[in-house]
């Protein structure tokens, strides 16, 4: 019988979170652990983790990458942390260059940009800015729980409007049905797009690994929601877990198409740096029985470990399980008639807006 892990916090404590412990980030030179010094009350139980927020003055908002295997080269993250609580984020170590967990910290302790639509407009206005597709939630959720009240993402996509700048939306969040007035119309023009992210179907699997996502079927009427408003929209099967969901990459794909995807992309579980030992603790607890199992796939799926990061693979694996997966996943498409390379979003409609005391033009 497995013994507790006495670094766990109690699941009174960690209730509607996906993390199991909150190791100090691997920065850190000390590791701390609670411990009882024997005075009266410290038996009484703490309260729940809530979630705290924290704002952030930063001097730029666009993020350039050059990765040979990611489709943009600039992103917009509003956000650090993400209360949506999925267990297997990759995000998860970017907490610790903040000194904190990407454990339970991640999922609690978030940090908010408030200057992000300010600074989005000044970047994009300065002379020989060359439009080219913005991308949001690829780090953390755009749409996670607190834009609901600091609504920091939409003022973002009035900018972008505003300046008929072209951006790529990723989330599991059923909040951007809010904003289908502007990505609707961005659509239409060809100047947006949105990946709708669903990792399974199974309810009770995707509450336990991605607790404050919404549901698998919500998010099946948010295709619906913005197919109808206009916004070409993509299912993303990310990721997918080797020997825990990846029998449904079909049943996804159907689903997804029946209520208006237009495309599809998969990717397949990445583990890097605290993330393995985060979704270890996670299968042991949520799915004792066949843990080992699905982490002995998912090594023979990276070349016999936990992570490969080399570029080209670290999406898609290697080895002829991680073949079988992305033949499956080209067949379903075929059949579905789903695209795989959506249309190139629109860049010639770029132009500044007037300011106050500009000139108007004559023509």
């Amino acid at each position: 019988m497995r013994q507790p892990d006495p670094t766990h916090l109690p699941q009174d404590r960690r209730r509607g979170r996906a993390a199991l412990s909150n190791r100090p980030g691997r920065f850190e030179p000390h590791g701390r652990e609670a411990d009882c010094d024997g005075w009266p009350g410290d038996e009484t139980p703490l309260p729940p983790l809530r979630t705290e927020l924290t704002e952030e003055i930063p001097r730029k908002i666009l993020t350039r990458n050059k990765s040979p295997d990611i489709g943009f080269d600039r992103s917009v993250n509003p956000y650090r942390g993400c209360e949506h609580g999925c267990i297997y984020c990759f995000a998860r170590p970017t907490h610790s260059y903040l000194g904190l967990s990407a454990g339970l910290d991640f999922e609690t302790r978030l940090t908010l940009k408030p200057s992000a639509p300010e600074l989005l407009r000044r970047e994009i206005s300065r002379k020989g800015y060359t439009p080219g597709p913005i991308a949001f939630g690829t780090n953390t959720d755009v749409y996670q729980p607190i834009e609901r009240d600091h609504r920091i993402a939409r003022g973002c996509f009035e900018v972008l409007s505003d300046f008929r700048h072209p951006l790529m939306i990723t989330t599991k969040g059923s909040l951007i049905e809010r904003d289908t007035d502007i990505l609707g119309e961005m659509g239409q023009a060809g100047l947006a797009r949105a990946s709708i992210s669903i990792t399974t179907l199974d309810r009770d699997l995707a509450r336990s690994m991605e607790p404050r996502v919404p549901s698998p079927a919500r998010r099946l009427r948010v295709i619906e929601t913005l197919a109808g408003a206009g916004l070409p929209t993509m299912v993303f099967i990310a990721p997918v877990i080797p020997g825990l969901t990846d029998h449904e990459i079909e049943p996804i794909l159907q689903a997804a198409r029946d209520a208006g995807a237009s495309s599809a992309m998969m990717i397949l579980l990445r583990l890097p740096l605290e993330v393995a030992d985060l979704f270890k603790e996670w299968i042991r607890e949520a799915r004792p029985l066949r843990a080992e199992r699905v982490l002995a796939r998912i090594r023979e799926t990276h070349g016999g470990s936990d992570y490969d990061s080399a570029w080209k693979t670290r999406m898609t694996g290697q080895g002829h399980y991680a073949a079988l997966l992305n033949q499956r996943f080209r067949l379903s498409v075929k059949r579905l008639h789903l695209s795989t390379d959506p249309a190139p979003l629109r860049t010639d409609l770029f132009r500044k807006p007037p300011e106050s005391g500009d000139q108007l033009s004559l023509f």
